[in-house]
């Protein structure tokens, strides 16, 4: 197989995740031919580790985890409880990771979803101190399970600390077992120059998840799928690209996302079509 291996991440159809969707859709997405199931984790136990692992496996399927940071999970400018407990949620999909077989968990490992608020540059900079800090022991713990941190960069409306790829590497500076998590739909709002961003971040981009400039299906865009693949592959990836959408469906991931309408004529489409367009453009 040439060029990437091609996933899609379950909140395509559902939130949450749950043993018996989980089940079903791995028989669809393998039979429809792609190579990964991406599976978020937004609660631990929502979904069992373990029985995954087999049903993937029973499919020839790889994984990727997705980590998901609603209100009360936050690693920056919140109180020690909340830091650490979110920080033992980490462990916990750390763990569920290295059963199913992800080499990561990506995600905004540092702030819930929609949260907001200015920083002066010495506050962003402490900020960002403050998140190496309170991410050593998760990447030390994902290094040890062979698994990486990859760290996701969120446009400005759903958060106000990391929304480029060049914030994102000068937060996680050093830290082993830690990358960035490229999500096209982000790039796309808040990079002038997307190849550009991608390239900059080479030798550290650990994950990557792509859709239409509108979340919708890849391909029915105004964005430089050439462009940008060849950026990826001269960044050094050679990971999966993950297709990243949501359902219309459930009220709290709908709202959560934006997801105001129905982004093709089905979710089925936005895989299915994905796929054939992915296949198509990958060099």
């Amino acid at each position: 197989m040439s060029g990437h291996p091609l996933g899609v991440n379950t909140w395509v159809w559902t939130s949450p995740l749950t043993d018996a969707t989980l089940a079903a859709l791995a028989a669809r997405v393998a039979g429809w031919g792609f190579d990964v199931l991406e599976l978020p984790v937004e609660n631990p136990g929502d979904w069992d580790p373990q029985r995954a692992a087999g049903v993937l496996a029973d499919h020839g399927l790889g994984a990727t985890v997705c980590l998901v940071m609603p209100p009360g999970r936050e690693l920056v400018g919140a109180d020690e409880a909340t830091i650490r407990s979110t920080r033992d949620y980490l462990f916990r999909v750390v763990d569920a990771a290295a059963t199913v077989g992800s080499a990561v968990i990506a995600g905004p490992a540092y702030a819930s979803v929609g949260r907001t608020w200015r920083l002066s540059p010495g506050e962003r900079t402490a900020a960002y101190a403050q998140l190496r800090e309170s991410l050593a022991p998760v990447v030390d713990h994902a290094g040890a399970a062979g698994v990486t941190v990859a760290v996701e960069p969120l446009n400005r409306y759903e958060t106000s600390l990391l929304n480029t790829v060049g914030q994102t590497l000068e937060a996680i500076g050093d830290l082993p077992h830690c990358g960035v998590a490229l999500d096209l739909y982000h790039q796309n709002i808040e990079e002038t120059d997307v190849p550009a961003a991608i390239r900059a971040a080479a030798g550290r981009v650990a994950h990557v998840q792509v859709c239409g400039n509108d979340r919708g299906t890849p391909g029915v865009d105004h964005l430089d799928w050439p462009a940008i693949l060849a950026a990826i592959d001269e960044a050094g990836y050679t990971g999966p690209l993950c297709i990243e959408s949501f359902t219309a469906e459930n009220a709290t991931i709908a709202t959560a996302a934006s997801i105001w309408r129905p982004l093709a004529e089905s979710q089925d489409a936005i895989a299915v079509d994905g796929l054939k367009f992915l296949r198509a453009v990958m060099p």
